[in-house]
């Protein structure tokens, strides 16, 4: 759990820790079943997949989500029938009694419509969902495809499923002089800046509808003519204004909105609707409303709550304290693990790496730590073979090919997105692209908060359960908690790293355990505060429990965290959690030219 925020032990000038839960439980068999089969279920638009890629039950599976998604709107729904209009008054004018509740009801109600895509078959919430705190709701997903599944099936993005809950309190991406060190944004990668918004969980929620492998709109315009024609529509012209929707749409723009976005149709044109310049602008800045309100549903209690164990804890230990496990826990994050001078907790490091024999002996000076320092960092993931992305080098019906790179991708994280690279979003701080090379492989580092979130019914992350089952890091290729402290714990411990890919382990030696494969992204950037933490089993497993106490829902319910149908996980062990479903890296071709040779170039070459 830890990178580096500020400067400590370590080769780079920017090493923050990743840490993302997704969750779901469901009993998965350990077979493989061909994605030929599974597509051919539901005449499916893509399959590109070799057998094994694609999870035998993913289109029940969505169409259970589907149903669990209706059930919340349906309560979103009734939310809004129950609330008072609010008065619009004063100087400047505010929305004075229920105005915050409107915009975030307005959130809530868009982040389960199902119509926020080009064929009606996918919401916001069908990659977030509240049980998994608000991301991924298909475990069996989470152990094979790692992306989730677009509007197009099944086309699918490149990495995991960010929580909601805790990213609204990112602040606007900036690169730190004195530091060296970028912080803020949202997206893995921090592409999502918030330079124009001045929020960039707002603008974060600008992506997904227009992104090919997700929502997958060819236009921003669509989103606002499917908001033009939501039951919602009265909610948000009371919340943004009347006439807010008083566009000219041409005749053609269903049929345009219908069409996924990257069809040759469009001939690379991001704005096929024809817009007039004067509605053009209208529609943008209904799309910008579209941001805020989604961020204002996710920085509301029903999503970032504030209202776990921890919380209380903080508040009254004599009368809320912590077990033995969970408070020893704590003293190894704070302490021997190091792990919160990445995930601050309001509480100094101690004894740290740099300061053995050092003690934290004040009062935390935060009552509401938000377990992350805003930053980056290359944690040394292998590259995942699983990860659907890389199979999608053929065209689609549409004519779009999602990866024309195949396993010649590398994923360089926040030094792709500031070259302006493929697979992110344009860069637009020029200033910023001579620091790419420091920062390529690194990846933002999410809040610990929630991290450990599962439905009610399956009460654990970790086999042997009943669990609930989950995948970690931007790339999925950490399967539990256990994992992933042992991953810090022991990634570089003699006699552990070893110079193969994902599935090439040596005979007598187990991955996850004591045979970690090479990074992803093997260069100078790599964090060196963590990988050798010598911390024992007992220990890794205490430090897993204090994360467990992050949870939201100790003090007073989570909303929505009950709408679950699907089944817990049982048996196995949380060390070899999902081995099963390990696959051979195929031989990796050298990095595509046009994601490493661009410059300013790497530290060194990246293999």
């Amino acid at each position: 759990m830890k990178g580096a925020c500020m400067n400590r032990r370590r080769l780079t000038t920017i090493s923050v820790v990743v840490l993302c839960g997704i969750a779901l439980c469901m009993s998965l068999p350990a077979r493989k079943v061909s994605a030929q089969k599974a597509v051919a279920q539901s005449g499916s638009d893509y399959n590109p997949y070799p057998p094994g890629i694609l999870p035998p039950d993913l289109n029940p599976e969505i169409e259970r989500v589907l149903r669990e998604v209706r059930v919340v709107e349906k309560r979103a729904l009734a939310r809004w029938d129950a609330l008072t209009p609010p008065t619009l008054t004063g100087q400047p004018p505010i929305l004075q009694g229920t105005g915050t509740e409107a915009v975030e009801t307005l959130g809530e109600l868009m982040n389960y419509d199902q119509d926020i895509s080009p064929n009606r078959n996918i919401a916001c919430a069908s990659c977030h969902m509240p049980y998994a705190a608000f991301s991924g709701p298909i475990p069996s997903v989470n152990l094979t495809m790692i992306a989730y599944p677009g509007t197009v099936h099944f086309r699918a993005g490149k990495r995991t499923a960010q929580r909601y809950t805790y990213a609204p309190f990112f602040p606007v991406l900036q690169f730190n002089e004195e530091q060296g060190l970028f912080f803020g944004g949202n997206f893995w990668d921090s592409r999502a800046t918030g330079y124009l918004l001045r929020n960039p969980d707002a603008n974060q929620a600008q992506g997904p509808p227009v992104d090919t492998q997700e929502m997958g709109f060819p236009d921003t315009a669509c989103i606002t003519f499917r908001l033009s024609k939501a039951k919602y529509r009265p909610l948000f012209e009371e919340v943004f204004g009347n006439g807010s929707f008083d566009i000219n749409f041409p005749p053609d723009t269903e049929r345009i909105c219908r069409t996924p976005g990257g069809a040759a149709v469009f001939g690379g044109s991001t704005t096929p609707v024809h817009l007039s310049p004067a509605d053009r602008t209208k529609s943008n800045q209904v799309y910008d409303h579209w941001g805020q309100a989604l961020d204002a549903y996710e920085q509301s209690v029903q999503v970032s709550a504030f209202s776990s164990k921890f919380d209380a804890f903080l508040k009254d230990p004599t009368n809320n304290p912590l077990t033995p496990d969970e408070l020893a826990g704590y003293n190894l994050f704070r302490g021997k693990g190091n792990c919160n001078s990445c995930h601050l907790d309001g509480r100094s490091t101690a004894p740290a790496p740099t300061a053995p024999t050092s003690e934290d002996t004040g009062k935390a000076a935060s009552a509401n730590p938000l377990f992350t320092c805003f930053g980056s960092a290359n944690e040394g993931l292998p590259l995942n073979p699983r990860n659907a992305f890389y199979y999608q080098t053929t065209p689609d019906r549409f004519g779009f090919t999602g990866n024309p790179y195949g396993f010649a991708y590398r994923d360089l994280g926040l030094g792709t997105f500031l070259r302006s690279g493929f697979g992110s979003w344009a860069n637009p701080n020029a200033s910023w692209i001579p620091q790419a090379p420091m920062v390529d492989g690194t990846m933002q580092v999410s809040s610990a908060r929630n991290v450990a979130m599962t439905p009610p019914q399956c009460p654990s992350t970790e086999a042997p359960g009943p669990y609930f089952q989950k995948e970690f890091f931007h790339n999925g290729y950490i399967k539990s908690l256990k994992q992933l402290v042992h991953f810090y714990n022991t990634r570089d411990k003699q006699g552990y790293a070893y110079p193969v890919t994902s599935g090439h382990c040596p005979p007598g030696t187990t991955e996850r355990v004591d045979c970690w494969p090479l990074p992803e992204v093997n260069n100078d950037v790599l964090d060196m505060t963590t990988g050798d933490l010598h911390l024992t089993d007992q220990e890794e497993d205490q430090i897993v429990a204090f994360l467990e106490t992050l949870t939201d829902g100790y003090t007073r319910p989570y909303p929505n965290q009950d709408v679950y149908t699907g089944r817990c996980m049982t048996g196995g062990m949380a060390s070899t959690q999902g081995n099963e479903f390990l696959i051979p890296t195929p031989p990796l071709p050298p990095c595509a030219s046009a994601i490493c040779d661009i410059p300013p170039l790497p530290t060194k070459p990246i293999p």
